[in-house]
């Protein structure tokens, strides 16, 4: 049977990985959440058709899952296990005779978009592999051999057409455990069927949005955010190096489309640079997850850098401080969330709430979708490479992992990414030699590994017992030329911003028939402190305090730097400021003001200019 190309590394088991530090207590707040009440308070997973309900069943629950389940291993709590055991049974016992997993009449089949049958068998995947339950990998095994049927005579469209790549991370997760060619015959049918991204990166066209109200599947953020890694799921079965595609793709997107957060617009389709047009909260989850494989794939320092600005900017700022609501669209200079007058929206394919922190802004995707983000990052945070074990992230995880036959525990104490260190504490059963990577992110400099220079960050050796590593390094505090003259703030993996005083007024009511009410109503949001600033100088001059109980806290930040800032002529339109200011006239002597990472603000300034 064909070998697979699994590349520089491969993930750990995910039960054997647990957060600790700053991240349990993100994720913790996750499961206290909107993300880990879903099945308690919204009738699209809580009465879904996935369990015998009424409302949606196609990607809604299957999204759910395909965060709560990592989540509630994670955390290893059992009220969540048992949660989502109710779901995974009622799937398994209702799957059809002939394989058909999904809730639809069988008259509905021919008509009923694929791109769920890719991500449920994906939750499967990841539920057999946190539980061992060998009836989830049969159910993967007859949900493909019906899928290979189907689509003998209905080819991919729609979703699925986009996604057909994203069918390869459970298909050849089964190769693994079950080497049988028809699996790869799949594979290669779908890409036959499916999307050529190569192609839409090599001929490149879209330097420009669309105009406003043009929807496509090809411009759709969420459907490149999951395509940057298409080329690297080929890469598996054709046993062959990972194409530039993806890194070219980026390059291409940062320079047309591309935000201060190192992420892309996409409201919902690709939108520009303007700093007032958003980007989906799914385009980041799903943009992580693409980083993650493209890491395992080449062990490239870069991969890591983009996963972690996104997990430590554009996640957070996204996504409510309790975790209880969200955005469907995040903009760089924010400086409302109140819904925009009909049709005045600054938006070319979203709405005039898409914005707004709530239950279900815009569409639900996003609140069904958002969990996944967080629980992955953490199984991603150190994995096995053929010669010992790689740091892909600095988050603070414990693992257990086999290496060379000896059990050998990992465990990344750390305070990052508000502070510029972390240490590893590596504990063998036995005397075991190995490699282990450490990371030293690529815009850190003067990289030490105990005291002594980095160097490539690879220690060699045979450990025994219990051995620690510190490892630390220099970032540089400094602005970054954005487009139209404007400029960022930035200190390793952190974007910094003005964020104003805000006042959340809450919004109750039902709208077809679903509730919002607190904690998941809908929230208005006003500034009540200025937000029309430049920047007046470039020394700054950093803060560093204790990591709190919300790690991304808007009131109690873990870091902060101080800026000169001068209050200029910047007009507010219809609850938006312009995309530039109308004047670099300074109004008044420049003022020390304090600037909080991007990811701790609801409201924010982000790219403005620079008087010097």
């Amino acid at each position: 049977m064909q070998k697979i190309h699994h590349g520089k590394y491969s993930f750990l088991p995910p039960a054997s990985i647990r957060p600790e530090g700053w991240l349990k207590r993100q994720l913790q707040l996750q499961a206290d959440g909107l993300a880990g009440h879903l099945d308690t308070v919204w009738p699209d997973v809580s009465d879904s058709k996935w369990i015998g309900g009424k409302h949606e069943g196609w990607e809604r629950v299957p999204y759910w899952l395909d965060g709560f389940i990592p989540l509630a291993w994670l955390l290893d709590n059992e009220d969540m296990k048992a949660r989502a055991r109710r779901y995974v049974e009622h799937i398994l016992s209702h799957q059809q005779e002939d394989g058909w997993i999904c809730p639809c009449e069988g008259s509905e089949r021919r008509q009923y978009d694929v791109w769920v049958v890719f991500l449920i068998c994906k939750v499967l995947a990841m539920y057999a592999d946190l539980t061992g339950d060998k009836r989830a990998e049969e159910a993967v095994e007859k949900a493909f051999r019906q899928l290979n049927s189907h689509l003998n005579g209905c080819t991919l469209f729609g979703w699925g057409q986009s996604r057909w790549f994203e069918c390869y991370v459970p298909i050849l997760w089964l190769y693994e455990k079950k080497p049988q060619e028809w699996l790869l015959q799949l594979a290669r049918k779908l890409r036959t069927q499916g999307m050529d991204w190569r192609y839409v990166f090599e001929d490149w066209h879209f330097e420009k949005p669309d105009p406003k109200g043009c929807w496509t599947f090809i411009t759709h953020v969420v459907n490149i955010a999951m395509a940057l890694k298409a080329e690297a799921m080929i890469g598996q079965l054709e046993n062959a190096p990972v194409h530039q595609n993806a890194k070219h793709a980026l390059e291409l997107l940062w320079r047309d489309h591309g935000m201060a957060a190192c992420h892309f617009t996409g409201d919902e389709c690709l939108s520009g640079t303007s700093p007032i047009h958003g980007s989906e909260l799914c385009s980041v989850a799903e943009a992580m997850y693409s980083y993650e494989h493209l890491i395992r794939f080449t062990g490239e320092t870069f991969w890591s850098d983009v996963l972690e600005r996104l997990a430590y900017n554009a996640l957070p700022a996204t996504i409510s401080p309790d975790m209880w609501t969200h955005q469907y669209d995040q903009m760089t200079n924010q400086i409302s969330c109140v819904p925009f007058e009909k049709d005045q929206y600054p938006f070319l394919t979203n709405y005039e709430e898409s914005h707004l922190f709530g239950l279900e802004p815009n569409y639900g995707c996003c609140t069904a979708n958002m969990g996944q983000a967080w629980p992955k990052f953490a199984l991603s945070a150190v994995m096995k490479s053929s010669d010992g074990l790689a740091i892909t992230a600095i988050a603070p995880v414990r693992a257990k992992v086999d290496v060379n036959g000896v059990p050998v525990a990992v465990r990344i104490e750390t305070d990052y990414p508000f502070k510029n260190s972390y240490r590893v504490h590596i504990t063998a059963e036995k005397p075991v030699s190995f490699a282990l990577k450490l990371r030293i992110p690529g815009f850190a400099f003067n990289g030490t590994i105990d005291g002594q220079p980095a160097g490539d960050g690879v220690i060699t050796r045979c450990w025994n017992g219990e051995e620690t590593v510190s490892v630390s390094f220099r970032t540089e505090t400094k602005l970054r030329e954005r487009p139209e003259g404007m400029f960022c703030l930035e200190d390793g993996p952190l974007l910094f911003s003005v964020a104003p005083s805000t006042e959340w007024t809450r919004v109750e009511y039902v709208k077809n028939g679903v509730e919002r009410k607190y904690p998941y109503c809908d929230y208005h949001i006003r500034p009540t402190s200025d937000w029309n600033y430049a920047f007046a100088g470039e020394v700054f001059t950093r803060e560093e305090n204790e990591v709190g109980a919300i790690p991304f806290s808007p009131d109690a930040p873990a870091v902060t730097l101080a800026a000169q800032m001068v209050h200029i002529p910047w007009a507010e339109e219809n609850g938006a400021c312009t995309p530039v200011p109308q004047s670099l006239e300074p109004l008044g002597d420049p003022v020390s003001l304090r600037l909080i990472p991007y990811g701790c603000t609801t409201l924010r300034m982000t790219e403005m200019p620079l008087i010097k």
